[in-house]
């Protein structure tokens, strides 16, 4: 007997809509694309192309009123939507996933987990590049003891982008939740996190550096890991000579990587995915391996984007555990509260201490 394909509803059709979301729940075989919201007339132009068996509406309120028709709904919308979006299809009865940040303050994350909870509904948050090549690389590593104990995590998403854009990011209003801090480090923090473990102390220094700009555009966040072990992220919008994408010390080696991850390039340049080579490093992309002054090259592992559907198919089938607990998202969340409060203050804020699960 052939299982049904589950009927996702899609809010929001700008860059994570179409390039994040709706590329892998459209090749996703447990998935059909059933529904796209978007009032843009253009964006509705483009996703009639898209997605043709899609029924593209205005507004969300179309789904909540069509809520039996849907098994999911994916909120991919400008950040100070998250909150409301989410919460509307909870209380219409749908599991949700939440574009990353999953909200603007760890207090409105945690309501919504609260919610998803009381209602019985699963949530999880598009956390993807847990996905990436270099990282699932990292992962791999640690987990057979390659490095020996973790010292500490250097990671960086560095740009070079000297003139300010004009959209939503680069809104000083707090309920946008704008900047670099918000847009990148939200990945940098939930790797550091999903890698090493609780944080329990964190410093941040944010600046703005290009002429006009209203939020931060050059970022540094260190942590102290409840481990004993460090990390030290860098975000920038003005990095003309980007530093090592990643680099991890342990007390037996040391691995450091180069280079973004290319699924993200592969998804703007209008590829889906899928296919044997999805994913796949250029070998001269691949890490290096160091241990007493010698070096060799590690094969990347895949980056796996398509993954994350994946799992969100098994949790919504089998009942399996969400791809990305929310509650993570919800300790990325406070750090990244702290991060803008050690920037105010110039200094070290302690974390409380975070319930493990």
């Amino acid at each position: 007997m052939s299982t049904p394909t589950l009927r996702v509803g899609l809010i929001g059709y700008g860059l994570a809509g179409a390039t994040f979301h709706a590329p892998f729940i459209s090749t996703n075989p447990g998935l059909r694309l059933s529904a796209v919201v978007t009032a843009n007339p253009d964006r509705r132009d483009q996703a009639t192309r898209d997605h043709p068996g899609a029924e593209i509406v205005a507004d969300a309120d179309a789904l909540w009123a069509r809520a039996d028709d849907l098994d999911l709904v994916v909120v991919a919308t400008p950040n100070r939507s998250h909150v409301p979006l989410a919460r509307a299809a909870l209380e219409a009865g749908l599991p949700v996933v939440v574009d990353k940040p999953l909200a603007a303050t760890a207090a409105d994350g945690q309501a919504l987990v609260d919610l998803a909870a009381a209602r019985g509904l699963p949530l999880t948050v598009f956390q993807n590049r847990r996905w990436d090549s270099d990282y699932r690389t990292a992962r791999r590593l640690v987990a057979e003891g390659a490095l020996g104990e973790i010292l500490r995590l250097e990671s960086r998403f560095e740009r070079w982008r000297p003139t300010p854009g004009t959209g939503w990011r680069e809104r000083d209003d707090p309920a946008e939740a704008g900047g670099l801090l918000y847009d990148l480090g939200s990945h940098l923090i939930d790797q550091a996190l999903h890698l090493l473990g609780p944080a329990t102390e964190v410093y941040a220094e944010l600046e703005r550096r290009r002429p006009g700009a209203r939020v931060d555009d050059d970022a540094f966040v260190a942590l102290r890991h409840a481990g004993g072990a460090r990390s030290h992220l860098w975000m920038s919008a003005v990095a003309a000579d980007p530093g090592p994408r990643l680099r991890l010390l342990g007390d037996r080696a040391a691995f450091t990587t180069y280079g973004l991850d290319g699924q993200e390039s592969a998804l703007r340049a209008g590829r889906l995915p899928g296919g044997p080579d999805w994913g796949r490093e250029d070998p001269q992309q691949w890490g290096r391996l160091t241990t007493d002054g010698t070096s060799e090259t590690v094969p990347s592992e895949p980056g796996a984007y398509p993954d994350f559907y994946a799992g969100v198919v098994a949790m919504l089938r089998d009942g399996a555990p969400p791809p990305v607990d929310p509650r993570d998202s919800v300790a990325g969340l406070a750090i990244l509260e702290a991060a803008r409060r050690s920037a105010t203050e110039r200094r070290v804020i302690t974390l409380p201490d975070t319930p493990s699960h």
